[in-house]
């Protein structure tokens, strides 16, 4: 596209300015606003008690999270699976990494709606 001179070109440059500044500036809220989520889901998981088992990047009892949300990406089924696994316990999904040792479950001591948020967090890593 040729360059514009005089007032429009001016205007056309001030536009461009403006848009890349904006979207700088919605990217970085982008980031700050997964960072506060990533951070209200670590805050929920240690008021739930799941970091007795769990941690974000390695295994404890249980596995690494990043490792549940790398099996289960893609996967459309994933979210229901894993609420109810959270809700009602199970044994059988890791013993690789568990040696066998069953989830216990956590509803109702966690609401239903703090544990669907700890599976949004754990799916989003």
């Amino acid at each position: 596209m040729p360059k514009t001179s005089g007032y429009l070109g001016e205007m056309i440059e001030e536009n461009a300015m403006k848009n890349k500044v904006l979207g700088l500036g919605l990217g970085l809220a982008v980031v700050m606003s997964g960072s506060a989520l990533a951070a209200e889901g670590l805050d929920l998981a240690k008021a739930s008690g799941c970091l007795a088992c769990h941690a974000v990047e390695k295994k404890v009892v249980g596995p690494a999270w990043q490792d549940v949300a790398a099996k289960y990406k893609g996967d459309a089924a994933a979210r229901d699976v894993l609420i109810s696994k959270v809700k009602t316990g199970g044994k059988g999904n890791w013993n690789e990494v568990t040696g066998g040792v069953p989830m216990p479950p956590y509803s109702p001591r966690v609401a239903d709606a703090d544990i669907e948020k700890l599976v949004d967090f754990i799916l989003a890593l």
